[in-house]
């Protein structure tokens, strides 16, 4: 196959250009709510509504730059460790969000897919999600995954798990592994591999999320709180992006 050339981020941004410059694959680890708020003098769930706008605004930008799937990572499994009341409000916007925008992402043609364990949820959370991924099923402009009660370790152990007992069980012989093998059993199967991992609040470390998927995706560090984030800055991570030659090991 013949490589295309590389659009720029207006190009994308208008619709044109052959796409080779700007990933398929986006994922975003927001971070910086509590900051955000703390600098201000608000309370911690200020900042996580703003967050809400900021995901939202991002969500928006993704699309009009021509990318086809954004990953947010909404909700690790290390969170259950914060404060009960945090949860509590966490969980309160979550439903908020769905509510409010899932008729507006349904009629954007954006699928909804979730990854993690959010069955650990309440019950009227589960149904919530459980509806906007029917509701959003087979819809194909562009996909939205957020990541919720998600881990990267435990997503790997359940996949190595799986493949284990399939070896046990004589369904698939050990040498016959590969790293495809390991693919297909994540939560992130049928996606396309990913591009590009934001991180945004100055940290620059993984925290757990898409720890396989990361492999080769390229990776960009931003001190923008996540609130702050918006398109322009979307932008920015973008064209760096298309700066950027991957070699993947090669020359």
């Amino acid at each position: 196959m013949t490589a295309e050339p590389a659009r720029s981020v207006d190009d994308a941004a208008a619709g044109t250009g052959s796409g080779a410059g700007v990933p398929r694959h986006v994922a975003i680890i927001m971070d910086g709510n509590g900051r955000w708020a703390q600098r201000r003098g608000l309370p911690r769930i200020a900042g996580h509504r703003k967050g809400i706008e900021a995901a939202r605004s991002v969500v928006k930008a993704a699309g009009a730059l021509g990318i086809e799937v954004l990953t947010l990572y909404a909700f690790s499994s290390e969170n259950w460790s914060r404060p009960a009341a945090e949860i509590a409000d966490l969980m309160d916007l979550l439903r908020r969000f769905i509510r409010k925008e899932l008729e507006a992402l349904a009629g954007e043609g954006i699928r909804i897919r979730v990854i993690g364990d959010y069955q650990a949820f309440e019950p009227d959370v589960v149904e919530l999600i459980d509806g906007a991924i029917a509701r959003t099923a087979d819809n194909s402009k562009a996909t939205l995954v957020v990541a919720l009660n998600y881990g990267s370790q435990s997503e790997i152990t359940q996949a190595v798990r799986a493949i284990a007992e399939d070896v046990a069980e004589g369904r698939i012989d050990a040498s016959d592994i590969t790293a495809s093998t390991i693919d297909g059993r994540l939560s992130t199967h049928g996606l396309p591999a990913l591009d590009l991992l934001i991180r945004t609040s100055g940290e620059c470390r993984l925290s757990n999320f898409l720890l396989w998927q990361a492999a080769y995706a390229e990776l960009y560090f931003t001190d923008t709180l996540w609130p702050d984030f918006d398109e322009q800055a979307l932008r920015d991570a973008v064209g760096d992006f298309a700066r950027r030659d991957r070699r993947y090991g090669g020359l």
